[in-house]
């Protein structure tokens, strides 16, 4: 690993930004009905895995990899709610807060080491 952990950050959390927007262009793609969302899922996800790569030379790989799922998931929950007006029941409210706890604990678990 090389030095830099406020690098991979950087990296990490372009990197989930981009995966939600491939998410949400997923969506808005209509199952590929839509040209210009499904051409944006493909960049978005291409450059998202692109960054999540640099981000592996900063940061080690299992929290590289919980925190940009586990946050992905969360924020596109999230944009599910908002954008799309998708419900979200109160189970899910809890079990998305267990999501967001593994992800706190994980970065603290790894920082201590």
């Amino acid at each position: 690993m090389r030095g830099g952990n406020g690098m991979g950050w950087l990296l990490l959390g372009l990197a989930i930004a981009l995966e939600l927007s491939g998410t949400v262009s997923m969506k808005l793609s209509e199952s590929f009905t839509r040209v210009v969302p499904s051409v944006l899922m493909f960049l978005f996800y291409g450059a998202s895995f692109t960054l999540l790569n640099f981000a592996l030379g900063y940061l080690e790989v299992s929290l590289v990899y919980a925190v940009w799922s586990g946050v992905g998931i969360v924020l596109i929950a999230i944009a599910g709610y908002f954008v799309f007006g998708e419900k979200l029941p109160m189970s899910s409210l809890l079990w998305i807060g267990v999501i967001v706890a593994g992800v706190i604990g994980l970065n603290i678990s790894q920082n201590g080491h």
